[in-house]
């Protein structure tokens, strides 16, 4: 016969893996005995994690038992669990989504006469965060990429759809003035409501 320990600890196991409230009778059949032992082998863990003061506790539902966290350890919890945004986007970097966002399908050289600057590393740099997508080829002369915003976009910015974005009748009204030459990381400003979280200014 299984000794109480081994049972008490493929239980734990099984809450672990199981994630949603484990019934007592699907967890006895497991070791060929009764309901009510198998509830008793539940209620001694759960006894012990209590008194242990653990930071993961045991919790009844009926006939059924769970994984669940200690509640006064929810303020750190929640900080953990708040979703992660990815790194504070560029000026340029924002500019670049704002126009894909607003004109999409776009090619670069669209986005390029727009911000009167090369954006070849800045759509890179936006490929490899997920916020942007390759949408096919343009029927034009040379049949440029076209681009377009991704759902990762829709996530990281707080939409839950395209139509969510503030309305801006021209793109082109919501670039700046300044002629004056520079990098591609000091190109023109750009005015937007796309707000990320605080972290490194890559683009």
């Amino acid at each position: 016969m299984t000794s109480r320990k081994v049972i008490k600890s493929a239980f734990e196991s099984m809450l672990f893996v199981w994630g949603q409230p484990l019934p007592a009778k699907d967890a006895a059949e497991i070791f060929d005995i009764s309901e009510q032992e198998a509830i008793g082998c539940f209620e001694e863990l759960q006894a012990e994690y209590e008194q242990e003061g653990r930071g993961i506790r045991i919790r009844r539902v009926g006939k059924s038992f769970q994984f669940v966290t200690h509640g006064e350890n929810e303020t750190f919890v929640r900080r953990l669990c708040t979703p992660v945004k990815i790194k504070k986007l560029s000026q340029a970097a924002l500019e670049v989504l704002a126009i894909i966002a607003y004109k999409q399908p776009a090619t670069k050289g669209e986005i390029d006469s727009i911000r009167g600057i090369r954006c070849d590393r800045v759509v890179e740099g936006l490929l490899k965060k997920g916020l942007i997508r390759d949408m096919g080829r343009s029927e034009a002369v040379g049949r440029p990429v076209l681009y377009g915003t991704t759902e990762e976009f829709l996530k990281h910015f707080g939409f839950s759809s395209l139509k969510e974005l503030p309305d801006i009748e021209d793109i082109e009204g919501i670039m700046g003035v300044d002629d004056d030459e520079g990098e591609e990381e000091d190109s023109r400003q750009i005015s937007i409501e796309m707000e990320m979280a605080d972290g490194s200014g890559d683009h």
